[in-house]
Formats: structure tokens, C-alpha cells, sequence
């Protein structure tokens, strides 16, 4: 059985394109095609499953037309409809210099000023020029910092932990 956290969230699958199976994909990390991947995993009723692809074209900047082994109909690509789209840890591409936004969703964030826990990486809004990492703390309350690479103390891709030098006040502030 897949867990939450063997898997990182890329994308969502949208409308059936065709008669034969053929889905609509968009995605925020093309990790799927940047490495050997023979699957991707979807959250069917809340149970992660593989599916493996047969094949995948891409449909613009964020958008793929995937089809699934074993998905022949359009009725069948039909029940996938709104399915979220995850992609294994093991085989991203990322290592301790590098990560996608995609996959840092859900880590941790520890302040490395003073070694507590800031809260979990809920959402990375990088729609501006400076990129802000949507938190929320151990409390509950959502508080945005900046995702600056000088502000980066550290990575710890095992732990699923960023370590952050956090201005003093950010915390506070809602």
C-alpha cells in the first residue's frame, strides 16, 4: 500500500479527451517526464493507487494528455475525472541541492535561529517576484515567509525538513 508520505502531490487529472481512454492532466512539477517513471499515483475514493502509462503528450505549459494501461473508454477515463496526481519520492529527480515546490508541500519548516518547529509547508505561492511559503504553525494560524535562498540555512530531503532563517516577526504576523 502507497503512503502519504512516499508521494508528493504534481498535478490533477481533468476531462476525458477522446473516445479511447485518453485523459487531461495538469500538473505543476513535469517531474513524470524529466525521469523514467512507468507510473503515476492517483487518490481514487482516498486510497493512493498506481496507474501506469502507456503513453503522455504534452497539451501546452501545465497540461498533459495521458493514457493509462487498462483506461480503453471514455467512460472509464470519466471516473478518473478530478482525481488528484502524485509522484513517487524515490523516483524524483531532486537531491539535497535541489527540490521542486511541488515537492516540498507538507515538510516541515524549522526556524534555524532557534531550532523550533515554524509549522508545515502548506502551500508555495511563487506567482511574484518573491516566492512565499504559505505555513501553517504547530497553533494552527497560516503565516507567510519568504522563500529566499538566503534565507535557506539548510535541506534535509530525508526528514522532509527546511531549516529557515526566519526574520524576526514573520511569526507574529497574519
Amino acid at each position: 500500500m502507497i503512503k502519504a508520505e512516499e508521494v508528493y502531490k504534481i498535478g490533477r487529472i481533468g476531462k476525458p479527451h477522446g473516445v479511447k481512454g485518453e485523459v487531461s492532466m495538469s500538473f505543476s512539477d513535469d517531474v513524470f517526464d524529466r525521469v523514467e517513471a512507468d507510473y503515476l499515483v492517483l487518490e481514487i475514493e482516498g486510497i493512493l493507487v498506481p496507474f501506469f502509462m502507456e503513453e503522455y503528450r504534452f497539451h501546452g505549459e501545465e497540461t498533459a494528455l495521458v493514457k493509462f494501461c487498462d483506461i480503453d473508454t471514455q467512460e472509464q477515463a470519466r471516473q478518473l475525472t478530478g482525481s488528484n496526481v502524485f509522484f513517487p519520492h524515490h523516483l524524483s529527480d531532486s537531491d539535497a541541492e535541489s527540490v521542486t515546490w511541488a515537492e516540498i508541500i507538507g515538510w516541515t519548516v524549522r526556524n534555524s535561529n532557534d531550532g523550533e518547529v515554524a509549522g508545515k509547508i502548506q502551500h508555495v505561492d511563487d506567482s511574484t517576484i518573491n516566492t512565499l511559503f504559505e505555513v501553517v504553525t504547530p497553533d494552527g494560524r497560516e503565516v507567510l515567509i519568504p522563500a529566499s535562498d538566503d534565507l535557506i540555512a539548510g535541506i534535509d530531503h530525508d526528514r522532509h525538513e527546511i531549516s529557515l532563517a526566519i526574520p524576526e516577526g514573520i511569526m507574529g504576523l497574519e
